[in-house]
């Protein structure tokens, strides 16, 4: 009976690392990237239809 309580508390607190670990990550690392999006401004007739329907 011992060693199934050493087991299950084992566990727990195995899975309670565990999740910490990964709660931790998602609050240190970023979300969103850093790169920069170049917007392309429509010159032609063809570009400002084609830009339009997206």
């Amino acid at each position: 009976m011992n060693d199934f309580k050493l087991k299950l508390i084992l566990s727990i607190l195995g899975g309670v690392v565990f999740s910490f670990v990964f709660i931790l990550l998602a609050f240190a690392l970023p979300l969103d990237d850093k790169e920069q999006t170049i917007k392309k401004i429509p010159k032609g007739l063809l570009e400002q239809v084609s830009h339009s329907l997206k």
